[in-house]
């Protein structure tokens, strides 16, 4: 970030202040995409496991 013509320390410390909060906030909402993502995959890939063999592991047979 420049300062412009006519700005002084104190408009371009606000400034840089809003920017680096916006940039802040920009990370974080990247960092729980990034979590939803990974949520996702994971329970896509179970999903797509258990596709294969639906029936795997839902009947017990006990023989006594």
């Amino acid at each position: 970030m420049e300062i412009a013509d006519g700005m002084d320390i104190a408009a371009y410390s606000v400034a840089h202040s809003q920017s680096q909060t916006l940039q802040d906030i920009g990370t974080g909402v990247l960092a729980k995409t990034l979590d939803m993502a990974k949520i996702e995959r994971a329970q896509l890939t179970k999903m797509m496991e258990l596709s294969v063999n639906p029936g795997l592991g839902s009947n017990i047979d006990i023989l006594l």
